[in-house]
């Protein structure tokens, strides 16, 4: 069904991976704005005993459970990474999960605005009710050393993972804000309180 306008003024904060949207979200999460993480949620869905888990090990089967009857992440990884359709089925069962349980937290939110965390925005509609996007930015090359460095992989490995997620230009192509955290931490503050100030007047201004 349609999910009414949240009466929270929704920021989404998107960016390509180890762009910084954890160090984004916290601190703004620090200066008291409630923060709904879609990667969390995610792993909330297919907790054990979870229907969106039993679902998933229906249309896969079993085999993508492990012995403690959680979801093998890794196993699942592999699979739908050599096959799009099975990606697109995966996709299917999480994100109506993960967008009903938004639509939830979205909704109880007592606060002027707050900030919604979703790694991979596409124009898919999945949240058509959000006010704002904001982009954390940085160069290609600073992403690929970060993932080298915390997932401790290859330039190949890294650049492939970069190469699978939607481009910088069409996520910049979305975006109302450009956070650039190639700087500092202390750069990265001034931003986020620059942005924190913007939010609130506009949250205020509704």
């Amino acid at each position: 069904g349609t999910v009414e306008q949240p009466k929270t003024f929704v920021v989404v904060l998107t960016g390509g991976i180890a762009s910084g949207k954890t160090a984004v979200s916290q601190l703004f999460a620090q200066r008291g704005v409630p923060v709904i993480d879609t990667d969390l949620i995610a792993h909330e869905i297919v907790e054990p005993g979870q229907p969106t888990l039993e679902r998933v090990a229906e249309v896969f089967g079993q085999e993508f459970l492990d012995q403690k009857g959680r979801l093998d992440r890794k196993k699942m990884r592999i699979a739908i990474f050599s096959d799009p359709g099975l990606k697109n089925r995966l996709e299917g069962i999480l994100h109506p999960a993960i967008a009903a349980r938004v639509d939830q937290r979205v909704t109880r939110i007592d606060a002027p605005w707050c900030l919604l965390v979703v790694p991979l925005l596409k124009e898919d509609g999945l949240f058509p009710w959000i006010d704002h996007v904001l982009v954390v930015d940085v160069d290609e090359s600073v992403q690929i050393e970060r993932v080298m460095e915390r997932d401790s992989i290859t330039r190949e490995q890294a650049q492939s993972i970069l190469d699978a997620q939607p481009s910088r230009r069409e996520r910049l192509a979305m975006a109302d804000d450009i956070l650039d955290n190639s700087g500092s931490l202390e750069e990265l503050e001034a931003g986020v309180n620059k942005l924190y100030n913007k939010y609130t007047t506009l949250a205020g201004n509704l």
